[in-house]
């Protein structure tokens, strides 16, 4: 199902296999009467086998679907790219059940009259011991590198509950296409003069419970690397006027 006529947002959920979790996101999603994107990047758990026309949980769903696993930043862009054929803006959330949709009001409310930001949701009490320490001490890394590369000032740069305007995102033309497309964009915003701002949401994770997250220290922290390097020599080596011109700032 697409939506037939404009409306001015729209949310953009990425999905790869949550389907343990995704199934109370996408309820609490469709209580806020906003319109919902689904993008399934290729799952291979019980998400697979849905039954994506018939299935009553996906009612009023626009549901697409990746034949492969192509990263977060790739589900995020087809997301994103379906939103601007109906919607102003997007608003994101992770599958894992850490965001509440019912916190949204937020993200619109940091918006000031006439302007375009990003919004990221700045997630409370993310220094509690009961967060996992990939997310407390990732995010500390993140953000010290995202203003090193000339990204914004921000407190959670690894936020995926955010509010994007549309199309103006995708215009930033990010390269990253897994979990780096999120902090490639604030980087790229900055650039480009787009605002970036944050509003308090509330996290949940609950201790002892099972969450899918996909999230691999090694790995994640070896492609975060080479983002930030080619963001970092794209700064130092370009004139502003000229990374302008090629999307920066």
């Amino acid at each position: 199902m697409s939506p037939s006529s404009q409306s001015r947002y729209c949310f953009v959920i990425p999905i790869y296999n949550h389907y343990p979790s995704v199934w109370d996101i996408i309820r609490k999603v469709q209580k806020t009467g906003i319109p919902l994107i689904l993008v399934d990047d290729g799952s291979t758990d019980e998400m697979a086998g849905v039954d994506i026309e018939n299935d009553h949980r996906l009612a009023g769903v626009t549901f697409l679907r990746h034949t492969g696993n192509r990263g977060k930043g790739a589900a995020l862009l087809t997301g994103l790219t379906a939103a601007a054929q109906f919607s102003r803006w997007a608003i994101t959330a992770d599958a894992d059940g850490q965001h509440s949709p019912a916190d949204y009001p937020s993200l619109l409310q940091a918006v000031s009259p006439g302007t375009r930001p990003i919004v990221v949701g700045s997630r409370l009490g993310m220094d509690n011991k009961t967060i996992p320490w990939t997310s407390r001490h990732g995010r500390k890394f993140s953000n010290f590198w995202v203003r090193l590369a000339g990204g914004p000032k921000i407190s959670d740069t690894q936020s995926g509950f955010r509010l994007y305007p549309l199309p103006e995102t995708l215009d930033l033309a990010a390269h990253a296409r897994r979990f780096q497309f999120e902090v490639e964009i604030l980087v790229k915003a900055r650039w480009s003069g787009m605002p970036v701002v944050e509003a308090p949401v509330s996290v949940h994770y609950q201790p002892g419970a099972a969450r899918v997250s996909h999230f691999r220290p090694v790995v994640d922290f070896m492609r975060n690397t080479a983002v930030f390097s080619r963001l970092i020599f794209q700064r130092i080596l370009f004139h502003p006027a000229t990374r302008r011109r090629r999307g920066g700032p």
